[in-house]
């Protein structure tokens, strides 16, 4: 996304929590600016934690209006402006499946696909992680740009993980030429990662052990 169109970590928790309170709570969106702020400083389901005044979530939602991320609705018999998230707007055909995972990405940060699956259930729920990795696919490859990137397993991250590229990408995604660099010199394992190895070490040493034993048993040489 060009820079312009990117949102800061504050834009992105007040997109996050309009999309789960619209499917979550339908009977009280759009949201007034006292659900918005709660919506923001809840203590569940969010990573960071904020503690955000209404001021400055209103200031930050003026914002995201001028850019057509968010609108504010006025209705009849009303007392008090709501505000609703325009992203079926900024991303046509990404529908409810997609939508729900980005929503999880945008509030608690990178996830694994099982963290996935089990944290959009209240959103969306997906019958196995394979139709999470499917939809994921399509927020990977949409059409106008990617919304979603993948960080492959590696030094200091066991598992592959997912994060949304909305507020732009991380430094872990660098340029081809900086991972070349990175691939091309040994790197430092950390002593958790020390210790994984020496333990996977030992349990090929062990099933090495094992299959002499096995082969021995049957009379099959090498």
């Amino acid at each position: 996304m060009p820079d312009a169109a990117l949102l800061s970590a504050l834009e992105a928790r007040i997109l996050g929590c309009l999309i789960e309170k619209e499917i979550t709570l339908p009977d009280y969106y759009p949201l007034t600016l006292n659900a918005l702020t709660a919506a923001c400083n809840q203590t569940t389901n969010r990573d960071p934690i904020m503690n955000l005044e209404e001021s400055t979530v209103l200031r930050t939602v003026e914002g995201m209006k001028t850019r057509g991320w968010a609108f504010q609705v006025t209705i009849v018999g009303g007392r008090v402006n709501k505000f609703r998230h325009n992203l079926r707007a900024k991303f046509p055909g990404m529908e409810k499946p997609a939508i729900s995972l980005l929503c999880v990405l945008l509030l608690r940060g990178e996830q694994t696909l099982g963290e996935l699956r089990l944290r959009t259930e209240r959103l969306q729920p997906f019958a196995d992680l394979e139709s999470v990795e499917t939809e994921l696919m399509k927020l990977i490859t949409y059409s106008e740009g990617p919304v979603v990137a993948c960080l492959p397993a590696g030094p200091g991250r066991r598992v592959v993980q997912y994060l949304q590229l909305l507020t732009g990408e991380p430094s872990s995604l660098a340029p081809q030429e900086e991972i070349r660099a990175a691939t091309s010199a040994p790197v430092p394992l950390s002593a958790d990662d020390q210790a994984w190895k020496q333990r996977m070490e030992m349990e090929i040493e062990i099933l090495k052990a094992q299959l002499t034993r096995l082969k021995v048993k049957l009379g099959v040489e090498d």
